[in-house]
């Protein structure tokens, strides 16, 4: 069994729920506390074991190679002026990892994404796909979770978490068999369903391991089932083809952040738990709660 060492990154769609906060800034830059959303996930990831993030970004999203990348005039000015728990701070972003940039020149679907990054990853190397909006409030890294079950049955996992019966239709959700320890044995995906076609209420997170199986998938298709090359069907492929999928359902509560009012929720959260500001934060919402 391969160790799960890279992870692929797909950051190239536009954030158009934010706008206009990101017509000139990508939405994985937002910030929640004082960290950008891509910041708390590249943690998580290197938390598991990770140590080389791919990024697939698009025009506008320098800033995350920014972010990443060494600052000589921020770290030069920070010695100078003796801040040094900052400078601290800074050189801890990046040293998180290796990281690494390829471009999605048109937006083709998220499994068009991964193979823009495909070239970097062996033919015989498992690799974990990690999207934007999968930040978790967790004791155990999510990313450590699904790695875990991958560990356990050395094949492709899907992060699953449970959603509301009428939310399933925003979601791609699973029909499988439940293996217990939060593990299933996936028999079918089915993307976006109606609620009373749906199979189940495990939907898909946005956090995935993915074997050269799928890889495979993705070369060989031209389109799916939406006209964009997407995770969705490849792995509607390999389950017809007979080819096994598994999922986890991943302990934590999941702040989805891809829209307005679970990203105010992810901030209040995390700002609940922070130490400088916590305590003001709490009050500020008890406050709140009285008037």
């Amino acid at each position: 069994m391969k160790k799960i060492k890279k992870a692929i990154f797909p950051v190239a769609g536009f954030g158009t729920r934010f706008l206009p906060a990101t017509k000139a800034q990508p939405k994985e830059m937002l910030m929640v506390v004082d960290k950008p959303v891509i910041q708390y996930l590249v943690e998580q990831a290197v938390a598991a074991g990770i140590e080389e993030i791919i990024f697939v970004t698009g025009r506008g999203k320098r800033a995350i190679e920014d972010h990443f990348d060494y600052s000589y005039e921020l770290e030069k000015t920070l010695v100078e002026k003796n801040k040094i728990e900052l400078l601290d701070k800074v050189r801890e972003i990046e040293n998180l990892a290796k990281f690494s940039y390829v471009r999605q020149p048109i937006p083709l679907g998220d499994g068009h994404a991964v193979l823009c990054a495909a070239h970097l990853i062996k033919d015989d190397e498992p690799v974990l796909v990690m999207f934007g909006d999968t930040l978790y409030d967790a004791e155990v890294s999510p990313v450590k979770q699904v790695i875990d079950t991958y560990e356990k049955y050395n094949e492709s996992v899907v992060g699953l978490s449970e959603v509301a019966l009428s939310d399933v239709s925003k979601f791609g959700v699973i029909d499988g068999e439940d293996l217990k320890e939060g593990n299933y044995k996936i028999n079918k995906f089915v993307e976006k369903p109606k609620q009373e076609e749906a199979p189940s209420n495990l939907a898909a997170v946005g956090m995935y391991v993915i074997t050269s199986e799928v890889l495979k998938t993705l070369k060989g298709m031209k389109s799916g089932k939406s006209g964009e090359i997407r995770l969705a069907d490849a792995f509607d492929l390999m389950l017809d083809n007979k080819k096994p999928l598994y999922g986890k359902k991943i302990e934590g509560e999941w702040l989805d952040t891809g829209n307005k009012f679970n990203f105010v929720k992810a901030t209040l959260k995390f700002a609940l738990k922070d130490k400088e500001i916590g305590a003001n934060v709490r009050k500020l919402i008890q406050d709140l709660q009285v008037k």
